[in-house]
């Protein structure tokens, strides 16, 4: 991987509360340990990689679907992202993001802090024939490009919730209306109930790499059931194709 993200995902005040640490603690944490890594991957492969403070939602929607005001969720994501600034990570990636309001509170956040490079990926829920991608909440693919392109993010896209096949028809999608760079990082297939994913890492290198073909798709990758097995095969597969 030339990007690997701080285990910083769920690290906000209403699901760090009752854990014993604060928000600011398992950030800087979560960040120290990646940054090692970084550390480590130059020193012994040579490999140039960067660090990623990683956000997701909140466990929760935003009135008056559920219960979160606004003004709580930025307070909740101005502790998690100010906390994650000061550690100096080289990006920040907003995702798994199912509500385009939700995602440009915190990208507000972010902006409002740095002018770091900013990632933004929202998750799907539906493809459909008439009315084409949708996440949870509603939001199209047109509407997310326009909603978060005044925040300048290096790229946007998808991430969990779909194997490569389905995403695949999403980035499609996203191709035909943005002119910011793509970022794909779908499922490695439906999760088993015996544990584990749908897809081997082969035939996840096969579907995935099909993303690079797409116009505008610059980052790819794996989100729930991939491994680093998983983005070894990847990456050997891309090199081998381009």
């Amino acid at each position: 991987s030339r990007i690997i993200m701080a285990n910083t995902f769920r690290a906000n005040r209403p699901t760090v509360e009752g854990s014993g640490y604060t928000v600011e603690q398992v950030v800087s944490s979560g960040l120290k340990i990646a940054k090692e890594a970084k550390q480590w991957a130059k020193e012994a492969l040579d490999a140039d990689v960067q660090v990623g403070l990683d956000v997701g939602p909140l466990t929760g929607l935003l009135q008056p679907f559920g219960t979160i005001t606004v003004e709580e969720a930025k307070d909740y994501y101005e502790e998690q992202i100010g906390a994650g600034l000061a550690e100096e990570p080289d990006l920040v990636f907003l995702e798994t993001f199912m509500d385009l309001e939700m995602v440009k509170i915190a990208a507000s956040v972010v902006r409002e802090k740095s002018d770091i490079d900013l990632y933004i990926s929202m998750s799907f829920s539906k493809v459909s024939k008439k009315k084409g991608p949708r996440t949870m909440l509603g939001n199209s693919v047109p509407d997310i490009v326009e909603g978060v392109r005044g925040f300048d993010p290096k790229a946007v896209g998808l991430n969990c919730s779909m194997g490569p096949e389905e995403a695949l028809e999403v980035i499609q999608v996203y191709s035909e209306y943005s002119d910011i760079p793509l970022l794909f990082k779908p499922n490695a297939g439906k999760p088993t109930l015996e544990g584990g994913s749908q897809f081997d890492y082969k035939i996840f290198a096969t579907e995935v790499s099909k993303a690079a073909d797409v116009p505008g798709v610059k980052y790819i990758g794996g989100c729930c059931g991939s491994s680093p097995k998983y983005i070894e095969a990847l990456r050997h597969k891309l090199e081998s194709e381009a």
